[in-house]
C-alpha cells in the first residue's frame, strides 16, 4: 500500500511563492520515483495574511497544523510590517507550540560552488549547527518600561531550564554518533555567569553518557573565528538560540550563501509536526524576478523526507543538488545565470533521469 505523508506548505512572503513551489515540484518528482504520496494542503499565512486579517495565521491555525506530518515553510516578512511581529506570531509560535526545540541547520560546501574562503574544499565544510529552538535568549520574556521619559528602560530575560537542556544536548550527541563523533558546544560562560554556566554544566553532565563522542567547549567568539578560519574542526555544533541563528547565518556566508542554507524545525519525538525552512529571509528586493536560489528550500525539502523516514530518497535530492551545482547550474546569488525554476528543474531532471544537461 502506497505510503502517504500530509503536507501542510506555506509559501510565506516575498520570494517564498517562488522557492516554495520550486521545493514542491522536487518533492513531487522523488515521491513519483519512491512510491509514497504527499497530500499536500497550502495555507496563505504570513506578513501578506496580517495586511488583509490583522494576524499572521488564521485563530484555527495551530489545530490544523498540529494535524499534518509537516509544514514545508518559505520565509516570512515584508518591508511594511513591523519586523518585530514575524517571529513572534508566525514563526516562533509554531516552534513553541508544537515543541520543535531542534533547529537542524547543516552547514556544507557544494561541488562547483566556490566559498568566500578561498584555501577550503569540499571537506573542510561540512558540519551541522544544532540550534536550541524553544528556549534561551528568544524567549520574548521582558518589557520596556516609560521608554520615552528619560529614565526609560528595556530588558529581555533569557531562560534556560535543565529539561530543554538535556533533551538538545542528548540530540545532539545522538547525531553526533551518526557522523563523525563530535559535538563542540559553544557558549559564552565566562561571562553569562549564570545561564551559560548552567548550560555549560547541564551538558557536561550529559556528554559522559556518550563516551565514543569527543566533547569541547568553544566560547562564541572563537567560534565565529573558527568559521572561518578553520572550520574543518566542527562536526556537530550545539549551541543556544540566539548564537545559533547568528552561526547558522555565518555558516551560509561560508558555503557560498544564504540561499544555499536549508533547515528543520524539528520535533525528534513526532509528537507534533515538525516545520522545515530555508535559513534566509523572503528578500522581497528580488521577489517575482525568477532568481531566487531555490537550494535552501530544496534542501529542506531532503531534510523534511530523511525526517519522515524516506532517507533514500532524501539522499537523492541531495545528489541532484549536488549534481546541478557541480555542473555550475548556479543562481545569480552564486555568481550564475540560472533562474529558480530552472535550477529547480534541474534537480528533478537527475531524479528523473540520473543525468543533467548544463544550463
Amino acid at each position: 500500500m502506497e505510503k502517504t505523508y500530509k503536507i501542510a506548505v506555506v509559501n510565506g512572503d516575498g520570494i517564498g511563492s517562488e522557492i516554495v513551489p520550486a521545493g514542491v515540484s522536487v518533492l513531487d518528482a522523488v515521491a513519483d520515483k519512491y512510491g509514497f504520496k504527499l497530500d499536500k494542503q497550502e495555507f496563505p499565512f504570513g506578513a501578506g495574511y496580517f495586511k488583509q486579517h490583522g494576524k499572521f495565521m488564521s485563530d484555527d491555525a495551530l489545530e490544523t497544523l498540529k494535524k499534518f506530518d509537516a509544514i514545508f515553510f518559505g520565509a516570512v516578512g515584508l518591508p511594511e510590517v513591523d519586523d518585530t511581529l514575524p517571529a513572534r506570531d508566525y514563526t516562533f509560535r509554531v516552534r513553541t507550540s508544537f515543541q520543535q526545540y531542534v533547529n537542524y541547520r547543516p552547514v556544507k560546501l557544494f561541488p562547483g560552488v566556490e566559498s568566500p574562503l578561498r584555501y577550503k574544499t569540499e571537506e573542510d565544510i561540512d558540519f551541522v549547527v544544532v540550534r536550541e529552538n524553544n528556549e534561551g535568549e528568544f524567549v520574548q520574556s521582558g518589557k520596556i518600561m516609560h521608554g520615552d521619559k528619560p529614565g526609560g528602560m528595556a530588558m529581555d530575560t533569557s531562560i534556560f531550564t535543565r529539561f530543554g537542556i538535556e533533551r538538545i544536548a542528548h540530540y545532539s550527541f545522538k547525531l553526533a554518533r551518526k557522523r563523525n563523533h563530535k559535538v563542540t558546544n559553544v557558549t559564552k560562560s565566562n561571562t553569562l555567569i549564570n545561564s551559560l554556566a548552567y548550560w555549560d554544566s547541564v551538558i557536561a553532565e550529559v556528554a559522559q553518557e556518550y563516551p565514543d563522542v569527543e566533547y569541547n567547549k568553544m566560547y562564541i567568539d572563537n567560534a565565529s573565528a573558527s568559521f572561518v578560519l578553520r572550520p574543518e574542526i566542527f562536526d556537530v555544533i550545539l549551541t543556544t538560540n540566539l548564537f545559533g541563528d547568528i552561526l547558522s547565518d555565518l555558516g551560509g556566508a561560508i558555503m557560498g550563501s544564504l540561499g544555499l542554507g536549508g533547515s528543520g524545525n524539528i520535533n525528534p519525538e513526532k509528537d507534533f509536526p515538525s516545520m522545515f525552512e530555508p535559513i534566509h529571509g523572503s528578500a522581497p528586493d528580488i521577489a517575482g524576478k525568477n532568481i531566487a536560489n531555490p537550494i535552501g528550500q530544496i534542501w529542506s525539502a531532503a531534510i523534511m523526507l530523511d525526517h519522515l523516514g524516506e532517507a533514500e530518497a532524501a539522499k537523492e535530492i541531495m545528489d541532484g543538488i549536488e549534481a546541478t551545482t557541480g555542473k555550475g547550474n548556479l543562481t545569480k546569488d552564486l555568481r550564475g545565470t540560472a533562474s529558480t525554476s530552472e535550477v529547480a528543474q534541474s534537480v528533478v531532471q537527475f531524479i528523473q533521469t540520473k543525468k543533467l544537461s548544463t544550463i
